[in-house]
């Protein structure tokens, strides 16, 4: 039986260039504010955990020494190599690995960065706790994503519409869940910006190459959605939708 990891290799592997080209993960104002947050002054180290098709380690590389970008799918890292030969970008180094198990020394790092990746992981209270380890002192993480809310028929309905489209997700969390896991491992975080995130939807679902089959299931969910769940999701006539997002910073205690 496959493990979570395993999972995440097999729905990205397929689909690695989608995500380079998606304008979703290529750009967005929680990008340009991670990277203002970070306040680099070219001299530091930065790892990019769950890196994808590194959109978010080329964000920063400008400003870094060097940005390592992480990422368990071989197919993604290609994809990062590729943009990083298209962009000029000679500090960009990639390394296949799990978040949950870094193989890096103690304090390697002045920053540690996710986006759009931290729903996947089986066990992000252990990536958190690596992630402390592999910073200095005084390191930050700044952490990107889909958050949920608290309310438990929208929170059922986003988990369940993530799941039919894409079998490898795990849990969009909320902002105290996430708040109590960045404490617990030593973090001191607060929210920098907060977002809604438009989402055309037949781009979502192709941008996974969701089944048919499971996206007339995600449409049949929408459909019949009660009424305080379309107007959380925003839910149009053309099933777009919306989603919120959290951009958190957290610094180590």
């Amino acid at each position: 039986m496959e493990n979570v990891q395993e999972f995440v290799q097999k729905q990205f592997g397929s689909v690695a260039e989608n995500y380079r080209t998606s304008a979703v993960h290529a750009s967005g104002e929680d990008l340009n504010r991670m990277v203002a947050a970070a306040r680099l002054t070219g001299t530091e180290r930065v790892l990019d955990a769950g890196c994808g098709a590194g959109h978010t380690a080329l964000a920063f590389a400008p400003y870094a020494a060097q940005v390592v970008a992480y990422d368990l799918t071989p197919t993604m890292l290609e994809q990062v190599e590729q943009l990083a030969v298209q962009r000029d970008l000679s500090n960009v180094v990639t390394l296949a690995g799990d978040v949950e198990r870094l193989p890096f020394d103690e304090g390697e790092f002045d920053l540690v960065v996710s986006r759009y990746s931290a729903h996947h992981w089986g066990n992000p209270a252990a990536a958190l706790r690596q992630f402390r380890q592999a910073l200095k002192p005084g390191g930050r993480f700044i952490l990107s994503d889909i958050v949920a809310r608290d309310e438990p028929v929208i929170d059922s309905y986003l988990q369940t519409v993530e799941i039919l489209r894409d079998p490898s997700h795990v849990r969009d969390h909320t902002i105290g869940q996430w708040q109590t896991m960045l404490d617990d491992a030593g973090f001191d975080a607060e929210v920098i910006f907060r977002w809604r995130l438009p989402l055309n939807f037949d781009a979502w679902a192709a941008r996974m190459a969701t089944p048919a089959a499971h996206v007339s299931m995600i449409k049949t969910l929408f459909n019949i959605a009660p009424g305080e769940v379309r107007a959380a999701f925003e839910i149009q006539p053309d099933y777009t939708f919306t989603l919120d997002g959290a951009l958190v910073l957290a610094r180590i205690r």
